[in-house]
C-alpha cells in the first residue's frame, strides 16, 4: 500500500456559513497527503457534550422538512447541491497504484437497478466525527448494537449512544498505554501517541492497529488496556487491518494484516501470537469465513488469495481485479466472498468455484474501501473513499441497489448486529459526523389498526 497518510481531506465548504464559493481544495482527490499529525489533536472528552452543539444535528423529521441531512446550508451558497454533485463527479480523481485500461472492466459490470430504499435516514450528529490517518484504510467504525457505535476521532476511540445522543471517550491513545494483562512470555509493552489505522469491535473486545505496526486490545467493560505491543519493527510496518473472529472450535482470535507481508493470529485469551503466515506482498486486508476455516487475504496485488485458516496454506487464487485490494467481507452463508478494489469494483466470488467472479459491482467515482454484509445476509453495503455508500439486496441477486449520496470522506460503515441500523462515519473538517440509517420495515397492519 502507499506509505503516505491522509490526515485531513477537506472537501466541504469553509467553516463559515457565509462562504461565497468553494476553493480549489474542495475538489481534492484521493491522493496521499502529509504524514504529519498535529499535536493539537490530543483529546480529553467529557462524558457529556455541550447541549448548544445539538443545533448542528439533523433528525429524520428535519430532513423530511427540507434540511440537508449533513446540515450543509446550500441555500447560502452560490450553487445548488445538484450542481456541486455534478462538479464532484467530473473532477474527483481516484487513486490508482496500477494504472490500467478499464474498458473491458466496464463490460463485466452488472446492470443494477438504483433508486431503491432499504434503509431510511434517521439521524446525523456532528458531536462525534471520524478522522482518518491513512487514505487507503477505512475500517474505523464499528456498531455493537443499534444504539452503540465506536469510532476513531483524532487520538480517541469514541463511543456514541444513538439512544442517549451522547458521546464518550473510551480510549485515549495519545497518552501512555500500559497493558494490564501480562502472561509468561508475553510480548506486551507500553505504547504512546499511537495513530490508529484500523479498528474492530466484537463480543466485548476492541482491537486496534497502529500506523507503526502496533496492536492494542481492550475489553469494553474495563477502563484499562488489556494488551498492547508493536507486532513489527520494520520501517513500513503499518497494521492495515484487524479482525476479531472465532476458530472452528470456538476460541476467539485476533488476526492482523501488515505491510511487512505477514498475517498474524493471536489468541484472545492470553494475547499470545499463535501463528504467522508470510505472503509475497503487503497484506492490506484479511477476513475469516463464518466457520473459521478459510482466510481471505488481499493486498498489493490484483490477485486475492483464499488460505486455510489453520495452516495459512493458499488453497485458491482469485483473479479478475486490476489494482490493489483493501476490503473484503463474507456472506453469512459462508459461500460468497466480496472483495473491494481500487479499480472501483467489488467482485463477488463463490468459493466452491473460484475460476471467475460471479458478479462485478461498480461504484460511482472511487475505489471500494469498505464492504459489510448484514448478519442475516439480506443486504451488502460497499463504501467508496468519499460521497457514496451503496446497499445491495442480495435476494435480488445484487440487482437492486440503494445509493446513499453524501459529501465527505467515508471513514467506515457498519450494520448493527440485529441489522436494524446502518452507521456511516464521515471525516471532514467542518461536516465530519456520524450518520444513522434505520432498516425500512413495512408494517401494513399498523395502517389497518389506525
Amino acid at each position: 500500500m502507499a506509505h503516505s497518510q491522509n490526515q485531513e481531506l477537506e472537501y466541504m465548504v469553509d467553516e463559515y456559513y457565509d462562504t461565497t464559493d468553494f476553493d480549489d481544495s474542495t475538489f481534492a482527490d484521493e491522493s496521499p497527503r502529509s504524514t504529519d499529525v498535529d499535536d493539537s489533536l490530543d483529546s480529553d472528552f467529557e462524558d457529556d457534550f455541550e447541549v448548544s452543539k445539538s443545533k448542528t444535528d439533523t433528525s429524520a423529521v428535519e430532513a423530511r422538512n427540507g434540511k440537508d441531512i449533513q446540515g450543509i446550508p446550500w441555500e447560502r451558497l452560490n450553487f445548488t447541491r445538484d450542481k456541486y454533485r455534478e462538479m464532484r463527479l467530473k473532477q474527483y480523481k481516484n487513486y490508482e497504484n496500477l494504472p490500467r485500461s478499464r474498458e473491458d472492466l466496464e463490460k463485466e459490470c452488472k446492470e443494477v437497478g438504483k433508486g431503491h430504499s432499504f434503509y431510511d435516514f434517521q439521524f446525523n450528529t456532528r458531536l462525534v466525527k471520524s478522522t482518518i490517518v491513512h487514505f487507503q484504510l477505512r475500517n474505523l467504525l464499528w456498531s455493537t448494537s443499534k444504539h452503540d457505535v465506536y469510532l476513531m476521532q483524532n487520538y480517541s476511540v469514541m463511543h456514541w449512544s444513538s439512544l442517549l445522543r451522547r458521546g464518550k471517550e473510551v480510549l485515549n491513545v495519545a497518552k501512555p498505554l500500559v497493558p494490564t494483562m501480562k502472561y509468561p512470555g508475553s510480548v506486551s509493552q507500553t505504547l504512546s501517541r499511537v495513530q490508529i489505522s484500523t479498528l474492530a469491535v466484537r463480543d466485548g473486545l476492541m482491537a486496534a492497529g497502529g500506523f507503526q505496526g502496533e496492536l492494542i486490545c481492550k475489553y469494553l467493560h474495563h477502563p484499562e488496556v488489556a494488551f498492547s505491543t508493536k507486532i513489527s519493527n520494520e520501517e513500513n510496518a503499518i497494521t492495515n487491518a484487524v479482525d476479531i473472529c472465532y476458530s472452528p472450535i470456538g476460541s476467539m482470535r485476533i488476526i492482523t494484516a501488515n505491510n511487512d507481508q505477514q498475517v498474524r493470529v493471536f489468541d484472545a485469551k492470553n494475547f499470545a501470537c499463535t501463528s504467522r503466515y508470510t505472503f509475497p506482498w503487503s497484506v492490506n486486508n484479511t477476513s475469516v469465513s463464518p466457520d473459521g476455516k478459510l482466510l481471505a487475504v488481499l493486498g498489493d496485488s490484483p490477485e486475492c488469495l483464499i488460505a486455510d485458516g489453520q495452516s495459512g496454506k493458499v488453497v485458491s487464487n482469485l483473479k479478475g481485479h486490476l489494482d490493489y485490494s483493501f476490503a473484503s467481507s463474507w456472506h453469512p452463508n459462508g459461500t460468497i466472498l466480496a472483495t473491494g478494489n481500487q479499480d472501483t469494483t467489488c467482485r463477488l466470488w463463490d468459493i466452491r468455484n473460484t475460476s471467475q467472479s460471479i458478479a462485478v459491482l461498480r461504484g460511482r467515482m472511487g475505489a471500494i474501501r469498505a464492504i459489510k454484509f448484514t448478519s442475516d445476509g439480506r443486504f451488502m453495503a460497499m463504501a467508496e473513499p468519499a460521497d457514496f455508500v451503496h446497499i445491495f439486496d442480495t435476494q435480488s441477486d445484487y440487482g437492486a441497489c440503494q445509493e446513499i449520496d453524501l459529501f465527505g470522506e467515508i471513514a467506515g460503515i457498519s450494520f448493527s448486529p440485529d441489522t436494524e441500523a446502518l452507521f456511516i462515519g464521515v471525516a471532514d473538517r467542518t461536516y465530519g459526523s456520524l450518520l444513522e440509517f434505520n432498516r425500512k420495515r413495512c408494517h401494513h397492519y399498523l395502517d389497518y389498526v389506525l
